[in-house]
């Protein structure tokens, strides 16, 4: 909401998209960094370790933002002078579906991303432990799933799927004529949601070990792991397209008077 009102302020709210793309390549860029940090610390102080590094950049973070930030307000759209309300935000919402769209999309999207969120460390550590141990001579010597290593790949998903967010959709994609070639936001995320779907269900099916007869071929246990990961890859792409997509279409939809509480309601 803060670099939306900025940009609407400095008159190029027509480069949100590109900028939503950036930041978002950016975090996955430091969340990769993040991960392997992570397993460093963990290593070292258990598992609290993590937790306790963490501390140091949020700190950091708050006070970039408390120094470096300048107060934005949103203009326009109320007459009394107070800031909007839920109430207001919700009768905003109900007079235009397109918002009532983009918040639903932004709500099972997200759903489904904290489903993945809480599962996919146990479904990866089963079916790494399923295939591995054929390896393990004893007990004590079973795999142990390098999580750290996995997260910093998920995060290397999410830095390709922004990267292709503003590839495709970028204003500066034009053909010798001037016309834009850019795929729109809408068609964009349209796209998105069809291939997360695909990827989501051929995760539950490996995880469930019920793949189609036509891919009985692949049951075993290194199949169905490789097909596991590359689903899970194939979402956490999905997810990097997810953010500048919805930060794109709530810059679009969303009034600049009710946005932040709007936000708030999904």
């Amino acid at each position: 909401a803060w670099l939306v009102g900025e940009a609407g302020k400095e008159g190029v709210e027509s480069s949100l998209g590109e900028t939503f793309g950036l930041a978002y390549a950016g975090d996955s860029i430091v969340a990769i960094l993040a991960g392997q940090l992570a397993s460093i610390a963990a290593s070292s102080r258990g598992p609290t370790g993590p937790f306790e590094m963490s501390v140091g950049f949020l700190i950091l973070g708050g006070l970039l933002a408390a120094t470096a930030w300048k107060e934005n307000v949103a203009g326009g759209g109320n007459d009394s002078g107070s800031k909007p309300t839920i109430r207001d935000a919700v009768k905003v919402v109900k007079s235009d579906p397109k918002i009532m769209l983009v918040g639903a999309m932004q709500s099972l999207f997200e759903a489904a991303m904290y489903v993945f969120v809480l599962n996919w460390p146990p479904a990866v550590s089963k079916a790494v432990g399923s295939y591995f141990s054929k390896f393990a001579t004893d007990a004590s010597s079973a795999i142990s799933t390098p999580y750290g290593t996995v997260f910093s790949c998920f995060m290397a998903c999410c830095l390709l799927g922004s990267t292709v967010f503003g590839q495709l959709t970028s204003s500066k994609k034009v053909d010798k004529d001037g016309k834009s070639k850019a795929v729109s936001t809408e068609n964009f995320a349209v796209g998105m949601l069809g291939l997360a779907t695909l990827a989501m269900g051929s995760a539950t099916l490996s995880i469930a070990g019920k793949l189609p007869k036509l891919l009985s071929f692949v049951s075993s246990p290194g199949s169905l792991l490789a097909i596991l990961v590359s689903s899970l890859f194939v979402f956490e792409s999905c997810v990097g397209m997810y953010f500048p997509t919805i930060g794109t279409l709530r810059s679009k939809y969303f009034p600049d008077s009710h946005r932040s509480v709007g936000m708030n309601l999904f």
